[in-house]
């Protein structure tokens, strides 16, 4: 996939040139990024293609480890919330 169609923003490129850059200014920046993927799209592929194209270069980097904890969470996704929680 095609880095403009990856990243519209350049948000992980950019993350990913900021240095000094800290874990949770990479959740925001994840967050951010993530909320642009098209909802008909699957998510934990789209990680998976940043994460082939940055994490080998870049692999101690805080949104390496952001990227791939994104992974784990989206392979146990777990609902939180609704109508269901405040039912007691």
């Amino acid at each position: 996939m095609e880095d403009k169609v990856l990243d519209p923003k350049g948000l992980m490129r950019e993350a990913y040139r900021i240095e000094g850059i800290d874990d949770s200014q990479c959740r925001s920046i994840f967050l951010d990024w993530a909320l642009g993927v098209p909802v008909d799209e699957d998510s934990k592929a789209r990680i998976q293609l940043v994460l082939d194209r940055y994490g080998d270069e870049f692999p101690d980097h805080p949104m390496t480890q952001v990227l791939q904890q994104g992974l784990v969470t989206m392979e146990n996704p777990k609902r939180r919330g609704g109508w269901r929680s405040r039912e007691r």
